[in-house]
């Protein structure tokens, strides 16, 4: 087979995502594999592709490898794209210095290349174990337990374990992973500068920016905003990264909910146009459910960081891992996870107290410019990646000089 590369590489990154996407995974993958790439200047990128991306793309000493599939079953899916990585590697074996991935379906075969004499940092945003029977209620009990093995296989092997999250680090200690290899990288947001308020958009909306899965609690949302139907010049603004197809459920239930006309749906909008619906909303909302996906993986959301960078409060759920982000009353509202009423009565105190709701807004912003920004969790990446091989320079501040080429 044809592996279509034609450099050989010191760094590889292997994500079983789809890059370049809307999805806040596809913006976590730009600014790690930059920094990666740009630390090394350039390297191997191992994603998957869809018929609307080249199978291979090059950019000065970057390549990008896609693996397309039209394999329904995401686990058969996710094995076909492991043999394809296991080539690659077998290919790029005697030069690379170190691999970098995001799941077991990358890891493994990481691991099973022999001769092997590269570093390996595991990064964990989200386990298949969790996640996956939060997608497919059905999925039998001993087809989590090796999903689970082969986590583990990853994460004991592993020179470093990358996690943006100290909830998802103790989850992971939990588990069985070693504490002494977890290093805590938060997901970032960039500052915006001011934006033109795009022209359809409501005088006053509350907005939601994410995905449609069910641990998202988008079902939530969409009855807490119908029980603000008293305030008739209030709209809610969806910007989903997800299809049409996939949110008529939703659309069904806010026509039940009688609040159809009130809400606008939007879909897989340029980063661009996503800013410039934040930038201008009264409020976001994150109504993230109280499921095993949220408290006992954790996560670290973009859509709370890029709404905090856009200096507007947020309404979120009060779980453990929106906690290390938010302080409830200091950067934004806290509510108990999926109660409609209480989500609602928050988003109605901030509509109705403007002035405190800009406060918020404001100390949210300062926050994440202190904390969360990309820039700094980039130089926390080149800081770990030059502990595992010293030869490489750290960061001088230029950390996403590579991020055009991806």
């Amino acid at each position: 087979m044809d592996m279509l590369t034609q450099l050989q590489h010191r760094t590889l990154y292997a994500a079983f995502d789809l890059f370049p996407a809307v999805k806040g995974a596809a913006v976590h993958i730009q600014h790690m594999a930059g920094t990666l790439f740009t630390v090394w200047n350039g390297g191997l990128l191992y994603v998957l592709g869809n018929d609307r991306l080249p199978p291979y793309q090059r950019e000065g000493n970057v390549e990008i490898v896609r693996y397309v599939s039209h394999i329904p079953n995401v686990l058969q899916r996710a094995l076909a794209y492991g043999r394809r990585l296991q080539a690659l590697l077998a290919d790029q074996a005697g030069t690379l210095r170190l691999c970098h991935f995001r799941d077991p379906w990358s890891g493994v075969p990481v691991f099973l290349q022999r001769p092997r004499a590269y570093a390996t940092v595991y990064e964990i945003n989200g386990l298949p174990s969790l996640e996956l029977p939060a997608l497919y209620p059905d999925i039998p009990p001993g087809t989590v337990a090796k999903l689970r093995a082969a986590e583990a296989f990853c994460w004991t092997r592993a020179d470093r374990i990358m996690t943006p999250s100290q909830t998802l680090r103790q989850n992971l200690i939990v588990l069985g992973a070693p504490a002494e290899k977890i290093s805590v990288i938060p997901n970032g947001a960039d500052l915006p500068g001011p934006v033109v308020c795009p022209p359809e958009a409501p005088a006053c909306y509350l907005i939601y920016c994410g995905a449609l899965q069910p641990w998202q609690g988008v079902d939530v949302l969409l009855r807490a905003f119908a029980r603000l139907a008293d305030l008739t010049d209030v709209f809610l603004v969806l910007c989903l990264a997800a299809t049409p197809q996939r949110a008529r459920v939703y659309q069904k239930l806010a026509a039940r909910l009688g609040i159809a006309e009130r809400v606008r749906w939007y879909f897989q909008l340029p980063h661009t146009a996503l800013a410039a619906w934040l930038a201008h909303a009264r409020l976001a909302v994150a109504p993230l459910t109280e499921c095993p996906r949220n408290l006992e993986q954790g996560c670290c959301p973009l859509k709370i960081l890029e709404a905090m960078a856009a200096g507007i409060p947020v309404v979120a759920s009060d779980i453990p891992a929106v906690r290390e982000l938010i302080t409830d009353g200091q950067h934004g509202r806290l509510v108990r996870p999926d109660r409609p009423a209480e989500l609602a009565r928050a988003m109605r105190i901030l509509l109705e107290y403007p002035a405190q709701a800009q406060a918020l807004g404001a100390a949210a912003r300062q926050r994440l410019a202190q904390h969360f920004t990309w820039a700094q969790a980039t130089q926390r990446l080149g800081h770990l990646y030059h502990a595992l091989c010293p030869e490489i320079p750290l960061l001088n501040g230029a950390a996403n000089a590579a991020e055009g080429s991806l």
